[in-house]
């Protein structure tokens, strides 16, 4: 699994260890600004609010 991680990031580091998309269960990459995680494969971006993933693909944006 390919995992970028900053010391910064308020996500544990365990927890994005075993996060993937839930649509194409690919590898995430955390994005500091704005936070977010994006898939690998499918280029789906699922917010992060309050240190907190929001891992819903009808909310999910998809970007190139």
């Amino acid at each position: 699994m390919r995992l970028s991680y900053n010391s910064q990031v308020m996500i544990p580091k365990e927890l994005l260890e075993i996060l993937v998309c839930p649509a194409c269960k690919q590898a995430l990459d955390y994005r500091p600004t704005p936070e977010s995680l994006k898939c690998t494969k499918c280029h789906r971006v699922y917010a992060v609010k309050d240190d907190i993933p929001i891992m819903l693909v009808d909310e999910a944006t998809v970007e190139p």
